[in-house]
């Protein structure tokens, strides 16, 4: 049986409801998404191991942190990730100056070569969800972008507690020493998109590419759904 069979299938049997107006069709209607701000502004940021980083809304939005949290935490709304990812692409398209990494032409043409690397999950944290939301969002920029994507070349090795109970200076103790890098041939010299959901902190996505430089990456620019300032739920 076919994936778009199936999934007809289980949208007969269990119906998506909007998240915000519960009008029956999808997890998140047309009429609710426009309640969305997204920017197609970007201003540059760069840290010690980061060299820029792209969101496309702000996490204080309420629609935008029960999106977030649906796909990420109970019911686990898997097929959130196509809407969210949505939202980063359109971000880049709002952008008057498109990044080296988006595509020129239909043709899929781009300035610069990149590679999409996940922020990995803990393998009982990925047993309890599921599914690495990260690795879903990365798959649906890797299939816009016209880049690949690779899976094991970051590890999550220690199982931390979740961000969002955590103060700033705890965040970065928690995933100090949490990653390590594998298949470090494909890393060294390369040009990475990483990948994740929010950036609060930033405290993950920092300790993620500072492995990867560590490993040879050249550049490693973040992109998330969205980018979250005085409540630190990373």
């Amino acid at each position: 049986m076919g994936i778009k069979i199936k999934r007809r299938l289980l949208d007969i049997i269990f119906p998506k409801f909007c998240l915000n107006c519960r009008k029956e069709g999808s997890y998140l209607c047309y009429d609710c998404q426009s309640l969305i701000e997204i920017s197609g502004f970007h201003r540059q940021y760069s840290s010690q191991n980061l060299d820029d980083l792209y969101f496309a809304a702000d996490y204080r939005n309420p629609l935008i942190e029960k999106t977030i949290r649906c796909f990420k935490y109970e019911p686990f709304a898997r097929e959130l990730a196509e809407t969210l990812s949505f939202l980063i692409i359109t971000h880049f398209q709002l952008m008057d100056n498109k990044p080296d990494f988006f595509p020129l032409s239909e043709s899929g043409e781009k300035t610069a070569d990149f590679i999409i690397i996940p922020v990995p999950l803990h393998k009982k944290r990925l047993k309890w969800r599921g599914f690495n939301q990260a690795e879903e969002l990365s798959k649906e920029l890797a299939a816009f972008f016209g880049l690949p994507l690779f899976l094991n070349c970051l590890i999550r090795t220690k199982e931390t507690f979740p961000q969002v109970v955590l103060s700033h200076q705890a965040r970065q103790e928690n995933v100090k020493g949490a990653f390590s890098t594998g298949n470090k041939e494909i890393i060294e010299n390369n040009n990475i998109l990483l990948v994740d959901d929010i950036f609060t902190t930033g405290s993950t996505m920092e300790e993620c590419a500072g492995f990867l430089k560590a490993a040879g990456a050249k550049k490693v620019i973040g992109l998330v759904v969205a980018r979250g300032w005085n409540k630190p739920r990373d």
